[in-house]
């Protein structure tokens, strides 16, 4: 293939008339002139002069040069990229020292990979990253493009790739998966063209990773960005398929799937692209909280791609380690884990932990244990006492059978196939939909039921979701249980609280200036709403509303709306009160309005026109508070803000002849409203089917704003997006795999 297919290169030719200071020179400018053509080099060969022993002699090649040879008796041989290439440059020495062009042999019989020339070994030390993403974001103008340079934006990449020593490793998969992965791919973004998939190829063009998240997993990171879990588990406990997930929480305390991937190893660099490419996917918007397993190759990983996020380790992953770990112990682990957890879960300071920690290491003779010192080393990832401004959301938990990443075990054991796999990946997505509209509906329709006079539970009855009020709730009457003493009195005051279910002492602090209260037992930090030693301590300095930095928005009913949670909760309330109200109408109209074609049309073109004079309503408030000096922070929350054609409400079902998805908060058609411009809450859509029959009512659909998105994929995602690859199967909807070879 000649080199000439390729862009035009800014770096000319080797020829003839070309002098160099020495060979190292030459090399330089054949790497440079390599890189721009979009092909590795090697040093091929060298000779010396047997007088001067200097170098009189040098060849270099392309990393395809001669033929691939191996030893019978080689154990896992590496994988070699020789398939006969014959492109090189032979550099000869002058007497007076200058070193000319002996011979260019210029054509390849491959091909030439300009965009992904950085990915060679040979090129990347020679230049940071960072310039070379500076360089393709001008040449580059289509969507690919822009989307590939944002690998660019880790500088130490580089580094973690020259680190790696096994690049040639690939994905272990049966005949016929590859193609049973590309399919799924084609057919979830021919449903979907949000849906997204990554691959990464080895140097022989192999599968190495996979990675991919629907649309819904991209909607819900928009919301619910706050804390990941970054599950290792299925890979390193040697299941039969390599997979990872990236799990988040939504309001409702489900997991939510962000993303999958089948990795090869654990290398940095594999977590450095996958985290990357995860990055790319979610339009570059970093979780604030990234947990994962304690693994110094993630860690690295995230330090680079993630800078500014809390990097923490799973609570369950750290203790599951330690009977293996510590196995050495014996008879004295339960002596051991009685004076860990005192050590972790009671130490009030750091001061506090310190010293109950070294206390501990001496007793059980530990200081010269690798692993117990990493953990010390990575204390401020792990240990509550330092994480007071940290939130998990309820991913990181004592086990793993307590931990929402377990769900996902009931799809895939030790010996799940691939193939197995995939055909239960549309199972997971649907159960997930089903369960989330399911726990909308009945917040739609249900109201709690108050169990105490407490004016906290009055407070949240409407504001928090049926999952986590009932959670609270239980905190609530707990407080009757717990006995306080304050320890000392200031601006600053310190309580010893006596629970008295498992009796166990709490010690809390409570700033009256700025109003910020913390407890040892550290639920708020863990679960994401005050416990019943905080409630008490509160009630007891006359204090009767949670302070608002205490309520957490992705677990309130508004989790949903794009504005955020004023000083004034009645608002929420009295918006939820409403749109309950609404709801109930609206099932009302559905009855009455499908009793006859001509009732359906009436009902129909009452709910066009006053969903049209709604949106202006809102609309017209919206701006006029938007150019107002004076803006109250809560004008938004009191209307819900939607937008839609009123020439006809229509249902995929009709229009694809496939079954539709199910509806709710996930799976919402996108067919059924023609214009969404915004929406700041959950509105049902009553949807309608025609068909000889008559009509039949659809489930009501939680309509959420898709600003997110459409900031997200402003520019549309390539069909796939290959690294090491130029991106043969854009449009490979003939394309056949056969295992997990790539044509290159």
């Amino acid at each position: 293939m000649e080199s000439s297919n390729v862009m035009a290169n800014t770096i000319p030719e080797p020829n003839n008339e070309m002098e160099f200071e020495s060979h190292e020179a030459a090399y330089s400018f054949y790497k440079e002139y390599a890189k721009s053509a979009g092909f590795g080099t090697a040093k091929l060969s060298s000779r010396r002069s047997r007088a001067s022993k200097e170098f009189i002699d040098a060849k270099f090649s392309c990393i395809r040069y001669g033929n691939k040879q191996q030893s019978d008796d080689a154990i896992n041989p590496r994988p070699s990229p020789k398939i006969g290439c014959k492109a090189s440059l032979h550099v000869k020495r002058r007497p007076d020292g200058k070193w000319y062009v002996f011979s260019f042999v210029k054509e390849h019989n491959h091909e030439l990979l300009p965009a992904q020339a950085h990915f060679f070994r040979s090129h990347r030390s020679s230049d940071p990253l960072s310039n070379d993403a500076r360089m393709r974001r001008k040449k580059n103008s289509t969507a690919g493009g822009k989307l590939f340079s944002a690998y660019q934006n880790v500088e130490c990449l580089e580094n973690f790739m020259n680190r790696q020593n096994d690049k040639g490793r690939s994905l272990v998969l049966e005949p016929g998966n590859a193609q049973l992965l590309l399919e799924l791919f084609m057919h979830m973004q021919e449903e979907n063209p949000k849906f997204f998939y990554a691959i990464d190829l080895n140097e022989e063009h192999r599968l190495r990773n996979v990675f991919w998240v629907d649309s819904k997993g991209l909607e819900d990171f928009g919301y619910f960005a706050d804390v990941v879990s970054f599950d290792t588990t299925y890979f390193t406990s040697k299941y039969k398929i390599p997979l990872v997930l990236f799990v988040g929480v939504n309001h409702h305390i489900q997991p939510t799937l962000l993303g999958c991937a089948l990795i090869a190893d654990e290398t940095v660099f594999t977590f450095a692209w996958l985290l990357q490419t995860w990055f790319i996917a979610m339009g570059e918007h970093a979780p604030r909280v990234f947990l994962t397993d304690q693994n110094e190759a993630i860690k690295a990983a995230v330090a680079a791609v993630f800078p500014g996020t809390h990097h923490c380790f799973c609570l369950w992953h750290v203790l599951e380690k330690i009977p293996k770990q510590l196995e050495f112990l014996g008879t004295w682990h339960d002596s051991f884990m009685e004076k860990f957890n005192k050590c972790i879960f009671k130490s009030w300071t750091e001061d506090q932990f310190e010293r109950r920690w070294w206390k501990l290491v001496d007793r059980f003779k530990l200081r010269d244990v690798k692993w117990v010192q990493s953990l010390y080393d990575d204390r401020a990832c792990w240990v509550p006492t330092f994480m007071r401004d940290i939130s998990f959301s309820g991913l990181s938990t004592g086990s793993r059978s307590e931990s929402l990443n377990s769900l996902f075990d009931k799809y895939v054991q030790v010996d799940t196939s691939l193939r197995e796999f995939i055909e239960q990946y549309r199972l997971i997505l649907e159960d997930r939909y089903e369960e989330e509209a399911k726990a909308n509906f009945d917040a739609w329709h249900e109201t709690p039921e108050l169990k105490s006079p407490s004016p906290f539970e009055k407070q949240l009855l409407l504001v928090y979701t049926h999952e986590i009020y009932q959670k609270f709730q239980f905190e609530v009457l707990g407080a009757s249980a717990c006995h306080l003493k304050k320890e000392n009195d200031g601006v600053i005051s310190t309580y010893n609280v006596k629970d008295f279910e498992n009796n166990q002492n709490y010690m809390v602090e409570w700033n009256t200036s700025n109003s910020d209260i913390c407890c040892s037992c550290h639920l708020f930090e863990y679960k994401g709403y005050l416990c019943r030693h905080a409630i008490v301590v509160l009630q007891m300095s006359g204090v009767f509303n949670i302070p608002t930095k205490y309520i957490l928005k992705r677990w309130t009913n508004a989790a949903l709306s794009r504005h955020p949670i004023g000083e004034k909760l009645e608002d929420v309330q009295s918006k939820v009160r409403r749109f309950n109200d609404l709801c109930r109408r609206a099932i009302i109209l559905g009855e009455e309005g499908s009793l006859s074609q001509e009732s359906y049309h009436m009902a129909l073109s009452a709910l066009s026109e006053a969903l049209k004079q709604c949106a202006n309503l809102n609309n017209s408030v919206e701006n006029a508070a938007l150019t107002s000096t004076h803006v109250d922070c809560n004008v938004g929350e009191e209307y819900q803000s939607i937008s839609t054609s009123t020439d006809k409400v229509s249902d995929p079902k009709m229009n694809s002849g496939k079954k539709a998805p199910r509806t709710g908060v996930a799976g919402r058609s996108m067919g059924s409203i023609e214009n969404i411009e915004g929406n700041k809450g959950k509105v049902p859509q009553l949807g309608v089917v025609s068909g000889n029959d008559g009509f039949q009512q659809m489930e009501p659909t939680d309509l959420r704003s898709h600003n997110v998105m459409q900031m997200q994929f402003h520019s549309m995602v390539p069909a796939a997006m290959f690294l090491n690859v130029s991106s043969p199967f854009h449009n490979a909807t003939s394309t056949h795999l056969h295992d997990n070879h790539l044509p290159p």
